[in-house]
Formats: structure tokens, C-alpha cells, sequence
């Protein structure tokens, strides 16, 4: 009996000897897996502790991708022209001006608001702005000065029609009040009209003094539809002086001249009419006429803009060509305005195929050339058609605007050009004009 009890206790002990030597083994294994898992965390100073080795595993192509956005960032080549980007818009910007002295820019986006950039120094890294919400419902479009930098014409589109807003301020009128008040007053609504082209949106709105003639200086403002449809608007009191039918299927753009003389609109066709505002002798428009229309492109115009004289207009065609018309002629007489030059549009994509531009807007003195095709963004010299310099990626997306500050600024011992683009990427730039001879 006790032989029996010894060979059944020497039996556990060999089993337990043999279990522990095979369990050992295994939990060696264990931690040297564990350990290997676990050492690239070693060379973090404050490990973490964590009971998944696969969260260490994920993290690291988190960081290499990071590493290679700053790269990316790194690598991004910032074009000499680019002088400074205005953000703090949560949309699309779909329309800027610049006020008639060249201080302010307002921008219309589509987060619902138009802002009021005050642009004393160029190169600041903040500027600030003066906020206007729009009515419920609304979307700016498109927005311009009327008659100074405190009031501002929007244009909204709604679900049901596309609105008009005179928005203007009502400063104090002494310097003891300005002292008292913190800071002025919002902007107020003084003139407002619905469906002003029925429920067509509106594509353009554009405004000038209007100085041709027996004018009286007022500001003037063209609203130009998707349909067929120009209205003519006073500025000051929001008064309809006239409107225009382009009879051409659909619309793409209109603009005035700067001295208020042409309307001038490009539509579906090759075609470009032009009209001329009459104003009587109390300085107010008596009638708007059509006096004469550019032939000569074989395929739609897609932009024009007016010389700073108004006695040229510049087009560009899907045609590939850009031309430029001499309208300073006796229409009256039947004298037909002439084409001065034809020039190739200088822009072609990969396969060499030419490209059209989508919009154009000539500097101040008539020498500088802005084009834009999609996000790029092209400076030609007006007289030759020579590229001075071009932004491939001006924008992260589609430009949609484009204007000339009226006056230069000085920037670096120079007076410059200052030109302004918005983009559906939610940003404002802008750009100093290239030298007409480049190095």
C-alpha cells in the first residue's frame, strides 16, 4: 500500500515537473513575441501603456502620411506674384469689388454673408472686415460699390428668384458722436426688389459712374440674367432707368463702360451687341439704344471687358482668339466698329488642343491683360498678347472672379496694380500686376 502511494506521488510530481517545463516554455515564447511587438515603442520617452499591439501598428502610417503632407506642403512652390490670401470664408466666394478708392474689397460668398475687407496694408497677416448677414434664405452672388466704400448693391439668389440689396451705413454726423459710439453701425438695408428677373438667376452685376455726356455722375448698375434679360439700375435709390433684351437664347455675361456710355453683353452666339445709354440734360437716362454688334468670331464669346477710354472692347471666344474692337465710330452713319487686332489664346491643354478663357478683366491703364481658365491664371501684355506670367494653380479650384484695384498701391518702394481673384476653395487672393517686360 505505501509502494502504491509512492509510485502515484512520484507520478504527480514527474507530471508537474513536465507540465511546468512545457508552460514555461510556452510563456518565453510569449514575451519574447510580446517584447518584439512592444520595442518600437521604447523610443517614445512617455510610453503610453495599452494592451493592443495593434494600435502601435496602426499609428505608423498615420505619421508617415503626415510626414508626407508636409512635405507636399513643403515642396509647394509660393509664385512671386501672390501677395496675400483673405480667408475666413466658409464657402464659395462667388463675386468681389473693389470699392472707388482702392481701400476695400467686398466679397459675396455662399455661406450667406458679404464682408468688407479694408485693405490698408496688403501684406498684413489679418485684415479686418465689416460682416453683413444677408436675409434668411439668401445666397450672394454678386456684389459692387454704389457711389463710396460704405454702401454696397448685393445680388441673392433664393429658391424663389434672385433679389437686389442697396446695404448702406448710417455714420454719426459729428466727431463727439463718433467718440461716443464704440464702434459704427451695421450697415441697414435702403432699397431692396424680389424676382428681379422673374425666378432667373443672376450671373453679373456690374456698376460705374456714369460721366459720358450730360451725366450726372451717379453710380449706375447692370444686372444681367441666365435668361435674355439686362436691367439697368440707379444706384442711390434702387430706380429701374431701363432694361435690354439680347434676344440670343441665353446669356453669359454684360458689362457697362467705364463712362457709363455701352452696355455691351456676350450670350449664346459668336455675336456681341451693344448698346448705348442716352441721358438728357438733367443728367438722367432717357433711353438705352442699340447701336451696333461685333462679328467676326466663329464660335460663342465667353468674356469681354471695356478699355479704360470705353472706346475699345477686348473679347475672347471659344474660337481660340482673343480680338479687340475699336467701337469709337459714327454707328449713327452706319460706320461698323472695327476689329484691330486678332490674337491666338495663348493657353492649351496636354494635347496641345487651345483652350478658352473664362473671364478677363483689363488693368486700370489698359496694359495688363487678366485671363482665367479654370483654376489658372494668366497676365498678357493687352498690346501684343505676350504672356508677362501665368499661375498654373492660382486657386485650388475654379476661379470665379477677377478684378483690378482702381488705383495702384505701393508695395516695396513701388506702386503696383493690385489684382483679386475668388475661387470656390473659399479664398480671396491677391496678386501685384508682372512687369510689362520681364527679365
Amino acid at each position: 500500500m505505501d509502494a502504491a502511494l509512492l509510485i502515484i506521488l512520484l507520478s504527480v510530481i514527474i507530471g508537474a515537473l513536465i507540465a511546468f517545463i512545457v508552460f514555461g516554455s510556452y510563456f518565453r515564447k510569449r514575451k519574447s513575441e510580446i517584447e518584439s511587438i512592444a520595442r518600437p515603442e521604447s523610443l517614445n520617452p512617455n510610453p503610453k501603456p495599452s494592451s493592443k499591439p495593434s494600435t502601435t501598428k496602426k499609428s505608423q502610417p498615420k505619421s508617415h502620411s503626415h510626414s508626407h503632407t508636409a512635405d507636399k506642403d513643403v515642396a509647394k512652390k509660393h509664385h512671386p506674384l501672390d501677395l496675400n490670401t483673405l480667408k475666413g470664408h466658409s464657402d464659395a466666394v462667388t463675386g468681389l469689388c473693389f470699392s472707388p478708392d482702392g481701400h476695400s474689397l467686398a466679397t459675396a460668398c455662399g455661406d450667406g454673408v458679404v464682408r468688407i475687407f479694408r485693405l490698408d496694408d496688403i501684406s498684413s497677416k489679418s485684415f479686418k472686415f465689416l460682416r453683413i448677414n444677408m436675409p434668411a434664405g439668401g445666397h450672394p452672388k454678386a456684389v459692387v460699390f454704389a457711389d463710396n466704400a460704405s454702401s454696397v448693391v448685393v445680388a441673392s439668389q433664393t429658391l424663389t428668384g434672385a433679389s437686389l440689396y442697396l446695404y448702406g451705413e448710417e455714420k454719426p454726423k459729428t466727431t463727439e458722436e463718433q467718440k461716443q459710439q464704440a464702434k459704427l453701425p451695421l450697415p441697414e438695408i435702403k432699397w431692396q426688389h424680389h424676382k428681379v428677373h422673374d425666378k432667373r438667376a443672376i450671373l453679373t452685376l456690374v456698376g460705374t459712374k456714369a460721366t459720358y455726356g450730360t451725366a450726372d455722375g451717379s453710380t449706375i448698375i447692370a444686372s444681367c440674367s441666365e435668361g435674355t434679360d439686362i436691367i439697368l439700375w440707379h444706384g442711390k435709390t434702387g430706380k429701374i432707368l431701363g432694361n435690354v433684351d439680347t434676344n440670343q437664347l441665353k446669356n453669359t455675361m454684360a458689362t457697362i463702360s467705364p463712362n457709363g456710355r455701352f452696355i455691351a453683353a456676350a450670350a449664346f452666339t459668336a455675336d456681341v451687341k451693344v448698346w448705348e445709354i442716352v441721358y438728357s440734360k438733367d443728367g438722367s437716362v432717357k433711353e438705352i439704344l442699340r447701336v451696333m454688334q461685333l462679328k467676326g468670331h466663329k464660335s460663342a464669346v465667353t468674356w469681354l471687358c471695356f478699355s479704360p477710354n470705353s472706346e475699345q472692347i477686348i473679347t475672347a471666344s471659344k474660337d481660340g482668339s482673343i480680338r479687340i474692337w475699336n467701337i469709337n465710330v459714327r454707328y449713327h452713319l452706319d460706320e461698323d466698329p472695327k476689329t484691330l487686332k486678332v490674337l491666338p489664346i495663348p493657353l492649351s491643354d496636354s494635347n496641345g488642343t487651345t483652350l478658352h478663357y473664362d473671364r478677363l478683366c483689363l488693368s486700370p491703364d489698359g496694359k495688363i491683360l487678366a485671363a482665367t481658365h479654370g483654376s489658372t491664371l494668366q497676365w498678357l501684355c493687352a498690346e501684343t498678347g505676350q504672356v508677362l506670367d501665368m499661375a498654373d494653380r492660382a486657386h485650388d479650384s475654379e476661379i470665379t472672379d477677377l478684378a483690378w484695384a482702381p488705383t495702384t498701391i505701393p508695395i516695396e518702394n513701388r506702386q503696383s496694380s493690385i489684382l483679386a481673384t475668388a475661387s470656390i476653395d473659399k479664398k480671396v487672393k491677391l496678386w501685384a500686376a508682372p512687369p510689362l517686360h520681364p527679365s
